[in-house]
């Protein structure tokens, strides 16, 4: 990268320095965003209320600096709108997300907007996020333009070197060329110097391997996890695939149905879940032993709707576990074990 772009903090802080900062880069409390439903007016008017979808009900966690912080669920659990939500792409309809000790909710539009470059997506479909009228060059380059405008001398170079750092080599050749002109691998290493080429501290990758051939899979988390120690990066890592997230991750919160059921050091959640959905998910990751046959039945049913979802614990209709009181009283978070934090009345059998 050249050294003529304002990249705020410098990567290596004097001790003195680095002790001010906070320790989280990202706080989150009790966040809610909860999308209105579509009705017929007279539906509406004969209810007396109005639906919404409860996307994220009440989630709360941080990610500290350096760390990859996971995010994993089924389709649906919010794990998506809690990273927009994270980055300030999506207004919460409750709760707080501070980045860096700063109030998103608090910044006016243009303090925000200028904020961002500190804030980027990796996103799952390369073709989908790529214009395909601009050139690979023009599409990495877009982001220096709009936040570094005062280095449009250096912006060239600038692409040209992060585009050799995600492995487009040599540069050169794929400046000029379009999406369609590219394997898939190589489209998801655009969209990932696409993110990067603005120094940001925190990236959020939302499954950022789905897209691409399971032969490449393995080189792009490579990829991801050099780039954060060369560039001193912090990842929130959303992802349905838990085999991953255990590849890559510090960190891990499990989302169902909008809330974090739990949350933990990812080799203690592996290696001791205590809620019967995160044991679910871990029963479910295929072994590399084809005489190795799964002997937990895996949960009945599928995520119920998240506009009237259960009450008490949202997983209680598709538990093994689940009591009378399951049904009525919604389980708070506890610590178990050092770090690992739990929503289950019946946690303990596991400890």
């Amino acid at each position: 990268m050249t050294d003529q772009l304002p990249t705020g903090l410098p990567n290596s802080l004097p001790n003195s320095l680095a002790d001010t900062l906070p320790t989280s880069l990202v706080e989150v409390e009790n966040l809610k965003k909860w999308f209105p439903v579509e009705s017929a007016f007279l539906e509406r008017v004969v209810s007396g209320q109005r639906d919404h979808v409860r996307a994220v009900d009440g989630v709360s966690f941080a990610i500290r600096r350096g760390e990859v912080f996971g995010l994993a669920g089924e389709s649906g659990s919010g794990k998506t709108t809690v990273g927009r939500l994270a980055l300030g792409l999506e207004e919460p309809t409750e709760g707080v997300v501070r980045f860096d000790g700063i109030d998103l909710a608090s910044l006016p539009r243009e303090e925000l907007r200028r904020l961002r470059k500190r804030m980027q997506v990796i996103f799952q479909d390369p073709m989908a996020s790529l214009n395909p009228r601009m050139t690979i060059g023009e599409a990495i380059t877009h982001g220096l333009e709009i936040h570094f405008p005062e280095s449009a001398d250096h912006h060239r170079q600038t692409t040209l070197n992060m585009m050799e750092k995600v492995g487009l080599t040599p540069p050169h050749t794929f400046y000029d060329q379009y999406p369609h002109q590219l394997s898939g691998g190589q489209r998801q290493r655009v969209v990932i110097a696409r993110a990067l080429v603005t120094e940001p501290d925190l990236v959020l990758a939302d499954e950022p391997i789905a897209m691409a051939d399971v032969s490449v899979r393995a080189l792009l988390l490579d990829l991801m996890k050099q780039l954060k120690n060369e560039l001193n990066l912090t990842y929130l890592f959303i992802t349905h695939d838990l085999a991953t997230a255990k590849y890559l991750c510090d960190r891990i919160g499990i989302l169902y149905l909008g809330k974090m059921v739990e949350l933990g050091d990812i080799r203690d959640v592996y290696e001791h879940p205590l809620h019967p959905y995160t044991q679910a998910l871990l029963a479910a990751v295929p072994v590399p032993d084809p005489r190795q046959r799964r002997v937990k039945a895996m949960p009945a049913g599928e995520i119920p709707n998240p506009i009237n979802p259960p009450s008490g614990c949202r997983f209680h209709p598709r538990c093994p576990l689940a009591e009378k009181i399951c049904g009525v009283e919604d389980p708070e978070q506890r610590e178990l074990r050092p770090g690992h934090v739990v929503a289950c009345h019946f946690a303990e059998r596991f400890v």
